[in-house]
């Protein structure tokens, strides 16, 4: 009988026996192999076999692990994980290494993201995890830019019920010019939010929205040869189910609080 499994579950099985066995001491080709598919019950069958051979080529393409333990063994059998790696596994269960069952299933958890945010950070992590990390920067960029959006037209949907002038540049089509003004519009109501809210407005707004956007200019913007590092993209996705959380408790303060 076949075992039915996913890509991602090979892939999530496969890091959590690398995070394991790295702790106890130097190890080896085929004992992660061995112990990950003894795990996930495919021996004998080839399709899932070779299914978990890619998966973990792929871990040694995408930067986590690369061969030898020393310079006394240099060579496979015996591999070694990177700083990259490392990172990733102190953070498995969220981190975009680990997109369908780790990173995506905490996301969701924390929140609904609109249509258009979710399809570009699910892209995001794809180019992500495929080392193309301009075109990640860029779609992380797009994802936030759709919550700035929809934060902006709840706000102007709000004022207009309510009365209130909109600021022209509030409606604006330039992103930058969105955000400054949603700012400064929420920071003059920020004496009816909740002391926690404002808090995470005041510290966490501005951080957030400016390390994404920049990163994702320095990426889209063609004046530069020099590649967009994986630790900045890295830090945008992981900042990114943070926005979107923050982004949801203005919402919900401009539909109940906001006068």
């Amino acid at each position: 009988m076949t075992t039915k499994l996913s890509g991602a579950d090979i892939r999530k099985v496969l890091l959590e026996v690398v995070k394991e066995l790295s702790k106890q001491g130097p190890f080896q080709q085929t004992s992660v192999l061995d112990e990950a598919a003894n795990r996930l019950g495919i021996h004998l069958q080839s399709d899932l076999e070779q299914a978990l051979l890619t998966a973990w080529y792929d871990q040694f393409r995408e930067g986590h692990l690369q061969w030898g333990l020393s310079l006394a063994n240099p060579n496979p059998p015996f591999c070694h994980v990177t700083d990259k790696g490392r990172e990733t596994l102190s953070n498995i269960s969220r981190d975009p290494a680990n997109p369908p069952d780790g990173y995506m299933a905490h996301l969701c958890a924390e929140i609904t993201l609109n249509q258009i945010a979710h399809s570009y950070i699910r892209e995001a992590l794809n180019t992500y995890n495929a080392n193309c990390f301009k075109a990640t920067a860029v779609m992380v960029g797009c994802a936030a830019e759709s919550l700035t959006l929809e934060l902006r037209d709840e706000l102007v949907v709000k004022m207009k019920t309510l009365g209130k002038t909109i600021p022209q540049n509030l409606e604006d089509w330039r992103i930058r010019t969105v955000l400054n003004a949603l700012q400064k519009e929420v920071e003059s109501h920020k004496q009816m939010m909740n002391h926690q809210l404002r808090e995470s407005f005041e510290a966490y707004w501005p951080a957030f929205t400016q390390q994404i956007r920049i990163v994702r200019n320095d990426a889209g913007h063609p004046v530069s040869v020099e590649p967009v590092s994986d630790r900045a993209v890295h830090s945008s996705l992981l900042i990114f189910p943070e926005l979107a959380v923050l982004s949801s408790n203005i919402r919900h303060w401009i539909n109940n609080i906001y006068k």
